[in-house]
């Protein structure tokens, strides 16, 4: 995998705003691809690999703090200033971090269905699942799925993993993604730890009808770190918002940042 201290990421457009994409737990820019290129109709769009995730850079340290700084370099690489901002999941605790620390560099902030909240661990099965794949005896992907399913029941979860598999120098497949530090960071990762002043600017929270990782209980924190957060739902979406209802948040985003 990648040494390299740069995230990889893909380009859309070229003319209007500039918004930058961050993907979630487990996922790459990849996932981001078909909305991307709907948006690049009226803006300019890039889609970033997060570090340990897709085809960026592998490293033994990882927290919210590194990633946003990870995106300050990039976006400092790519002279890029009031971007609009949109994070999934992990992606979205990333983009609210960096925007309380580096308010300069957003125009406008789009959170999908997270919250600034601690969350209780809810991926153990997939750390298993993960880890129950024995590479070394070559399995094919049909190999690796029936393995998974031995963990995880639901078939939409294990091949949205199965889009991590690549092939290395000698041709077998592997994990793109650096499981096992994801795995060791874990707790860190569903933290808030933030105490910043609040961010200033326009912000939308996105929540899927059908997920639990925004409640209504958690308005009153939103709004504490972003007073001027809108909250929508979108119906018939559970966490992958973007997977689910493609078109229904290709128009928010949109309307939003028009």
């Amino acid at each position: 995998m990648s040494e390299s201290p740069y995230l990889n990421y893909k380009k859309y457009g070229q003319k209007g705003r500039v918004i930058v994409i961050l993907h979630g737990l487990f996922g790459m820019l990849d996932n981001w691809n078909t909305l991307a290129k709907r948006l690049s109709e009226d803006f300019q769009v890039y889609i970033v690999d997060q570090r340990n995730h897709g085809k960026s850079f592998h490293s033994d340290e990882m927290s919210y703090d590194l990633m946003s700084e990870d995106l300050l370099n990039f976006l400092d690489l790519h002279d890029l200033r009031k971007i609009n901002l949109v994070g999934h999941s992990m992606g979205g605790k990333v983009a609210m971090n960096f925007a309380l620390k580096h308010p300069k560099y957003i125009e406008r902030l789009i959170v999908v269905d997270i919250a600034p909240i601690v969350y209780a661990p809810a991926h153990q099965l997939i750390f298993s699942a993960l880890g129950s794949v024995d590479f070394t005896q070559n399995p094919t992907r049909s190999d690796i799925a029936s393995k998974m399913s031995e963990k995880i029941s639901q078939p939409a979860v294990i091949q949205f993993l199965m889009k991590n598999l690549a092939r290395n120098k000698d041709r077998q497949l592997e994990w793109k993604m650096n499981w096992r530090v994801i795995q060791k960071n874990y707790d860190a990762m569903n933290q808030w730890e933030m105490k910043d002043q609040p961010f200033g600017g326009e912000v939308l929270f996105v929540k899927g009808e059908r997920s639990n990782y925004i409640q209504k209980k958690d308005y009153s924190i939103i709004l504490d770190y972003f007073p001027k957060a809108n909250i929508v739902t979108i119906e018939k979406a559970g966490h992958w918002v973007h997977a689910e209802q493609p078109a229904l948040l290709l128009d928010v985003i949109s309307q939003f940042i028009c």
